[in-house]
């Protein structure tokens, strides 16, 4: 009989692992919402549950990359009899334009919702001319 229950409890763990090894490799796309003003663009990004931790927001040549790890802890002493989601992975990317400038790139996170901010080149924002009278 222990031969039985430790083949299960094996066999249990091997699909929680290998359940949660899926879960990790599919990514949810956040819904985002894109604004354009004079001075640049902001992306609203809702990635509920993740932390300043579980947050990366990279650059690369011409391609930002936003990832996100949320993970639903459970209170100490209690265990999920059934969770529908263990473990969110979030992943979104964007093709960046030459007009912005992506060394100013300005990122915030509150309450599950990231606020990025890319600034545009200073010869592409719109400028007042001042006229002389002569």
């Amino acid at each position: 009989m222990a031969d039985t229950n430790t083949a299960k409890s094996e066999m249990t763990t091997r699909e929680s692992t290998a359940a949660e090894k899926r879960d990790h490799d599919v990514s949810l796309r956040p819904p985002v919402d894109i604004f354009e003003d004079a001075e640049g663009i902001t992306l609203v990004a809702d990635m509920p549950g993740v932390s300043r931790e579980g947050l990366n927001i990279e650059v690369d040549n011409d391609m930002l990359l936003v990832e996100g790890d949320a993970r639903i802890d459970m209170p100490e002493g209690m265990e999920a009899v059934h969770a529908d989601v263990r473990y969110s992975h979030y992943r979104r990317s964007f093709a960046l334009s030459s007009e912005l400038e992506v060394d100013k790139i300005d990122a915030s996170l509150r309450d599950g919702v990231l606020n990025v901010r890319i600034p545009k080149r200073p010869e592409i924002r719109p400028r007042k001319i001042e006229v002389r009278v002569d």
